[in-house]
């Protein structure tokens, strides 16, 4: 029998696709919000497409504010763009 593969949405395109291909952003229990490379950090979590299209529209339609309901600055929106640049 074949390994399932985890299947994650992004909360911009609400696309869904494999957890490998999206970035995780996630909000632990102290409040600090990070880009989780590993993605295995503990908090609520959300992800977001490795395109750079994603990334743009996240900021202007407030998609991880609403998903990790709390304010996001706009070093995380760097961090992501970063990110995105690098593949």
């Amino acid at each position: 029998m074949a390994k399932k593969v985890p299947l994650r949405m992004c909360c911009v395109c609400r696309e869904q696709k494999v957890k490998k291909d999206l970035i995780r952003i996630v909000k632990n229990k102290d409040g600090k919000i990070f880009v989780d490379e590993s993605g295995k950090a503990d908090g609520r979590g959300t992800y977001i497409c490795r395109t750079g299209g994603c990334a743009g529209e996240a900021e202007k339609r407030r998609a991880i504010e609403r998903a990790l309901k709390s304010a996001v600055d706009a070093e995380l929106f760097a961090s992501i763009k970063e990110l995105v640049a690098q593949q």
